[in-house]
C-alpha cells in the first residue's frame, strides 16, 4: 500500500492500479489494431487482384473473339473468290472425264 498522504491510500492504490492496467494493456490494443488493419489491408489486396484478374479474362475474351472474327472474314473472302473463279467447273469437268474414262467394271 501506498505511504500515507493528505488523500486515501486506497484511493491512490485504486489510481496506481487504473493507470498500470492502461499502460499493460496499450500494447496490446496496438497489437490489436496492427493485426485488424493488416486483415483488412490483405483483403483488399486480394480483391484488388480479383478484380484485375476478371478485368484480364474480359480482354482476353474479347481479343479472342475479335482474331475469330478476322479468321472467318479471310475464310469467307477465300471462299468467295473460289466461287467467282472456273476451279469448281474445271474440278467438275475433270471428275466427269475420270468417271468417263474409268470402266465400268472397276467402278
Amino acid at each position: 500500500m501506498a505511504d500515507n498522504t493528505l488523500v486515501n491510500g486506497q484511493i491512490t492504490d485504486a489510481v496506481t492500479q487504473a493507470n498500470l492496467t492502461t499502460l499493460g494493456s496499450g500494447s496490446a490494443v496496438a497489437a490489436g489494431s496492427l493485426f485488424q488493419v493488416s486483415s483488412q489491408s490483405f483483403g483488399l489486396m486480394m480483391q484488388n487482384a480479383v478484380a484485375a484478374q476478371q478485368q484480364l479474362n474480359i480482354a482476353a475474351q474479347a481479343v479472342t473473339t475479335q482474331g475469330v472474327a478476322v479468321l472467318y472474314a479471310a475464310g469467307a473472302a477465300s471462299v468467295a473468290k473460289l466461287g467467282q473463279s472456273d476451279v469448281p467447273d474445271n474440278m467438275l469437268a475433270l471428275l466427269a472425264a475420270l468417271r468417263a474414262a474409268t470402266p465400268a467394271s472397276q467402278a
